[in-house]
């Protein structure tokens, strides 16, 4: 079991590296293309389309399977190694091509949201240089509104009727009523 875990993984970074290096050029795509099609049916000059890169799962997966196998057919003919007489062999095959796949999307996702990561970066910038001009007015309208408050309720207090000088006290309405 850890051979295959350990076969997985090397797998997993050769797809990786497969995509990465097809996404950088495509020029072994284009000489293919070139044998195999006539002058017409050629991919254009601008296309970046290579083996597995912006393949459809189907193509992508022929493509590892017959790299996988032709490089195990090679190990089974040229080496003492048998790949194909036990189950561990076929296993490991297994592992390495399901691996690459696996690894080409994930390569897939990386370069994909690293353009959208450089391409959002400066709107990035712009709205986090908006929020922090935001938050500093909202603490200035926060600093403000509270000398507002201090303002309003010094109006308010000052506003309140003083007591008027002709009325009696509340003692001396007692002592009249004969209570006090």
């Amino acid at each position: 079991m850890g051979t295959d875990i350990i076969i997985f993984i090397v797998a997993v970074l050769f797809g990786i590296f497969i995509y990465w290096r097809e996404s950088n050029g495509n020029g072994a795509y284009r000489f293919i293309n070139k044998i195999v099609n006539s002058k017409e049916l050629q991919m254009s000059a601008d296309n970046p389309k290579g083996f597995v890169y912006k393949q459809a799962f189907i193509p992508r997966l022929i493509f590892i399977v017959s790299i996988v196998l032709i490089a195990a057919l090679i190990l089974e003919f040229l080496t003492p190694i048998s790949v194909f007489a036990s189950y561990y062999g076929v296993s490991a095959f297994a592992s390495f091509a399901a691996g690459s796949l696996l690894g080409t999307y994930l390569a897939n996702i990386v370069i994909k949201s690293s353009k959208v990561i450089e391409e959002q970066s400066e709107s990035l910038e712009d709205k986090f240089e908006n929020v922090v001009e935001k938050g500093k007015e909202f603490i200035d309208d926060l600093k403000t509104r509270d000398t507002k408050v201090v303002e309003d309720t010094s109006e308010d207090i000052q506003t309140e009727p003083e007591p008027k000088v002709n009325e009696k006290s509340a003692r001396d309405r007692l002592k009249d009523k004969g209570l006090m």
